[in-house]
């Protein structure tokens, strides 16, 4: 009966040592989980930091870029070849027949310079003739640093080459590359 009760005794021990261990080994576990969750969190709490920090970065650059967009004006050379650029590109990107330069007021000097390099260039590039024409009725508004804005023939369609569209294409895709 001794034997009996000893054996008895020392398997509910087992089997009580073995629930302990048990117990034990998920406590580990969910401890072990919490952990990796903590650190998860903490993870990401880093990385919106971050990205929050770029942000707040690539905003201050471009507010930076906008103020700094009225010094290009000022320099007539370089707005010069700016604009002599701008105007070729809409050409090429409208490839219409009749088409409408808009730009500030004190830029019509400047832009009618361009429109007359960009005519033969985008001829000999098209192989297109191209009747292009200097709207003098509404100008682009004052207020915008410079560029301009094309017009098919029937203005249903428009290419904005305004410095400000430009610095917003140019901030569209620099965010798209950092995200």
């Amino acid at each position: 009966a001794e034997e009996e009760f000893n054996i008895e005794k020392g398997r509910l021990v087992q089997t009580q040592r073995l629930k302990i261990m048990e117990y034990y080994e998920k406590k580990e576990k969910q401890i072990e989980q919490q952990k990796k969750i903590q650190m998860s969190n903490l993870m990401n709490q880093a990385r919106l930091k971050v990205l929050r920090a770029r942000d707040d970065l690539i905003t201050d650059l471009l507010n930076e870029a906008k103020q700094r967009l009225s010094k290009v004006v000022k320099d007539t050379t370089r707005y010069q070849v700016l604009l002599d650029g701008l105007v070729l590109q809409g050409l090429y990107q409208l490839l219409e027949p009749r088409m409408i330069v808009r730009c500030r007021k004190q830029d019509f000097p400047l832009v009618k310079a361009a429109v007359q390099k960009a005519i033969p260039m985008y001829k000999i590039a098209t192989k297109r003739d191209v009747d292009v024409q200097i709207d003098q009725e509404a100008y682009l508004p004052e207020e915008i640093a410079g560029g301009v804005e094309i017009y098919n023939g029937d203005r249903k369609i428009k290419v904005s080459n305004t410095l400000e569209s430009r610095l917003d294409l140019i901030a569209q895709q620099v965010s798209v590359g950092i995200r």
